[in-house]
């Protein structure tokens, strides 16, 4: 007969799950919690129902402190609130337990929300929200004869769970998913958003999550669209014709949906829905904003009218591509420099007849969607050809007579406003604020008609529409700008960007004075001050910055757009030179140095585009006599170089543009030797 295991004296066995509690080593700390957090945390697990409801409300009030946080946190507070707290039969203490929550979501790194999705807080918010929908749903008794007290416990639980799923959505698009895929959380978010019962702030919380969550979610916009319980997409319709807060915070989820739905200026949705109806409103919001009162609460309408007009700026390109014909197909070859196109610098006979229809290299930002755009083109069906015709084919014809009434909106009615607001006088922060704001929408906007091809006809409706608002934008936003001489490199570097822009579509047309070019290259040379300054550790690290967005790029790329021809011989030699200059024409190695390689290749890329015609006067005028072209053959072996310099796998982008511009410089200074003036 076996013997029976002797017991080895044990007591009861730990709980294997529970991790035990890091005490802090900082002996003040260690008082704090002696004294304050074990204290709340016992009472919290008192039976008596009071005691709890007063903990949590303790509780709620030292999570602000960032010690007792930290403090909370180590003892595993979350665990505790959600397991107990959320479900205490106190309605008092649930709203307290979920005020906690909300400001450790609030405080801490999205992390912590991602901890708080895997303790299935979203199980706990469902089941908030389907108790607060009954409850405003409820005909007896009806909430609006409840106690003032009862209703402010129900708006407070409510806020909390509001602003937990916008910090939620924006942690992780897989949370983000899973909100939009739980029907009573949207019931709860529609609700609020389409009715009147909930207080100003809470609407503009609940608001701002929609729009959080309805950004680029198709699944979130066929929800708003086919809501019938409070017809929300109605009401937000409704809502968004008006000038107030309301109205913008509107027009903001309204866009999220017109471009998750694809609802564009083509293919719009019921009533020709899409983003012409809410421009209109948004100008008009503008409109109301002075410089009496941008000070005041009209400086948040306008910041977040401005975001918004910015956004459509940006995802009107989508409308473009997906509205522009296909090219009827390429040119007859000519003897004229068209840039280069993609292939293999091995793929083209340089003793050959270069292509007409080659690609030019593009500045940053403008070719990145081009292989999307040709295969949306090519896809374009006859119906859609017929619906979209740009080209009037009359000079000088406005935005009203385009087929595109989102752009017609923004030149006719946001323009102007972005004009004034970009000239607003800065006394605050709020007017700082609105006059970026402002800026980066013309900016938006002015990009996306720059990335369009104009050449040989090509989007003549638009080109005749934006022509006299380009030139305005230049004369009454970035000349006075200039003008100022401000010492504000963040502005020169917007209104530099914008700039270049607006100059890239004039194409040498620019209503400058014959002495702006100068004030740009003066801003390349502080931009060279200020990349000293971050060089030495005055400025924060720029590691994970873009390389072709910073001033230096967009000095020279609006230098070049500004010289190229029609723009006058004197223009075009001063930049010419000053473009030759940085690639260490007349100057030492050491000189080339200092010049990045993001520089030198918009340098080039800007160099193609003024030389690269033989029959314009400027090239036989400044490229021959000021003999660009020995510079630029001497550079080719240096460009070799700088592009090999470039490490591939921590700047990869840097790297591949430097290389293309090298194998271009080579490709291109065999041409020119090819077409030498007589």
């Amino acid at each position: 007969m076996g013997k029976a295991r002797r017991s080895r004296g044990r007591g009861n066995r730990a709980d294997p799950i529970a991790k035990p509690v890091k005490l802090p080593s900082d002996p003040e700390l260690l008082k704090v919690r002696e004294t304050t957090i074990l204290p709340v945390l016992n009472a919290l697990k008192n039976p008596d129902p009071k005691s709890r409801t007063g903990a949590a409300g303790a509780i709620a009030n030292i999570v602000q402190d960032a010690r007792c946080r930290k403090l909370l946190l180590r003892e595993q507070v979350v665990t505790l609130i959600l397991s107990e707290t959320l479900t205490d039969s106190s309605i008092d203490s649930r709203a307290a337990g979920w005020k906690v929550l909300t400001v450790l979501a609030e405080e801490e790194a999205p992390d912590f929300c991602v901890h708080l999705h895997r303790l299935d807080v979203l199980t706990a918010i469902e089941h908030a929200s389907k108790t607060i929908l009954e409850t405003l749903t409820a005909t007896e008794p009806a909430f609006s004869k409840l106690h003032k007290a009862q209703q402010r416990v129900v708006w407070d639980i409510t806020s909390s769970l509001v602003t937990i799923l916008g910090l939620l959505a924006l942690a992780r698009n897989e949370i983000l998913a899973a909100i939009v895929g739980n029907q009573t959380i949207l019931r709860l978010l529609f609700r609020l958003a389409a009715t009147d019962i909930a207080p100003q702030e809470l609407y503009e919380e609940a608001m701002s999550c929609l729009t959080t969550l309805s950004e680029d979610n198709i699944q979130l916009g066929q929800a708003v669209t086919s809501d019938q319980e409070t017809r929300c997409f109605d009401v937000l319709l409704k809502l968004a014709s008006g000038t107030d807060l309301k109205a913008v915070l509107s027009c903001g989820v309204l866009h999220n949906v017109f471009t998750s739905l694809s609802w564009l200026d083509h293919s719009p949705g019921p009533e020709g829905a899409c983003d012409a109806v809410i421009v209109a409103s948004l100008s008009r919001a503008l409109e109301q904003v002075t410089p009496s009162n941008a000070s005041s609460s009209h400086a948040g309408i306008a910041q977040l009218a401005l975001e918004i007009l910015a956004s459509i700026g940006t995802d009107f390109q989508q409308t473009l591509e997906k509205g522009n014909r296909a090219p009827s197909g390429p040119a007859e070859p000519t003897g004229e420099w068209n840039g280069f196109d993609d292939g293999d610098a091995d793929a083209m006979d340089v003793d050959a007849e270069p292509e007409a229809d080659g690609e030019k290299e593009e500045p940053e930002g403008e070719g990145e969607d081009e292989d999307d755009e040709e295969d949306d083109n090519d896809s374009v069906t006859s119906d859609m050809e017929a619906d979209i015709d740009l080209v009037t084919g009359e000079e000088g014809s406005g935005a009203a007579d385009l087929n595109l009434p989102t752009l017609a909106g923004l030149i006719q009615e946001a323009v102007p406003q972005l004009i004034r607001l970009s000239n607003i006088p800065v006394n605050s922060e709020e007017t700082l604020a609105i006059q970026s704001h402002a800026l980066s929408a013309l900016n938006n906007i002015a990009w996306t008609i720059a990335c369009l091809e104009f050449a040989q006809g090509e989007n003549a409706g638009i080109f005749n529409a934006w022509y006299p608002t380009a030139k305005k934008i230049w004369r009454k936003t970035i000349a006075p700008i200039l003008e100022a001489d401000s010492a504000d490199l963040k502005l020169a570097t917007q209104v530099t960007g914008l700039a270049w822009a607006v100059a890239r579509t004039l194409n040498g047309e620019t209503p400058a004075d014959g002495t702006q070019h100068r004030k740009f290259i003066s801003l390349y040379h502080a931009s060279k001050h200020q990349s000293q300054q971050t060089e030495s550790g005055q400025a924060d690290s720029t590691e994970d910055q873009d390389p072709f967005q910073g001033l230096g790029v967009k000095c020279i790329g609006v230098l070049g757009s500004m010289a190229r021809d029609p723009a006058p011989l004197e223009v075009n030699r001063e930049v010419g030179v000053f473009l030759m200059t940085l690639l260490g024409g007349g100057e030492t190695a050491a000189a080339q140095t200092a010049v990045p390689v993001a520089e030198t290749v918009e340098v080039l890329n800007q160099l193609f585009d003024l030389y690269g015609d033989e029959e314009v006067p400027c090239d036989k005028e400044v490229f021959w006599k000021d003999g660009f072209l020995k510079h630029l053959e001497e550079f080719v072996p240096k460009m070799k170089a700088l592009a090999r310099g470039v490490d591939k796998r921590s700047q990869a982008e840097l790297r591949t543009r430097a290389d293309e511009a090298s194998m271009n410089l080579a490709r291109f200074v065999l041409y020119k030797k090819k077409y030498v003036p007589k």
